[in-house]
């Protein structure tokens, strides 16, 4: 009888730590398996003040306007506009067709129909990244 408490005991601690691993590797393991579908989609421009920059996310109203220096950025909440206002790299995105960083409060604006938002230095290059999602 103690053998078999003493079995279940041992494995109790790597059962837990596997659980642990694949709760942490799942994620990931599914945005690696869907080859990115999220980037590849074709995006439609939407207004700035739609758009929480903090956590870059489309929403259906005007969202609170969060002036930094002379540029406006939105957000969602306090949270967001904190965020903003102390995190320099939250204002930042990087243009998928030329790979350059654009300044969110300057960037046009695409969301993908998932709800994916991608930030572009122009409307040219908006309308790029469309045309090479139409290719595929």
């Amino acid at each position: 009888m103690r053998r078999r408490i003493t079995s279940v005991k041992s494995l109790t601690t790597p059962a837990i730590c596997l659980l642990a691993v694949l709760a942490f590797a799942a994620p990931q393991l599914k945005a690696e398996d869907s080859g990115n579908t999220s980037t590849q989609q074709a995006v439609t421009q939407v207004q700035p003040n739609y758009v929480c920059m903090a956590t870059d996310r489309v929403y259906d109203k005007s969202l609170i306007p969060v002036v930094i220096g002379n540029k406006t950025y939105y957000s969602r909440c306090h949270m967001c506009e904190e965020k903003l206002k102390t995190d320099p790299g939250s204002r930042v995105a990087v243009d998928p067709v030329t790979g350059e960083e654009v300044d969110k409060s300057e960037a046009i604006i695409g969301a993908a129909p998932d709800g994916t938002i991608l930030y572009f230095a122009s409307v040219e290059n908006l309308t790029s990244y469309n045309a090479g999602m139409k290719s595929k």
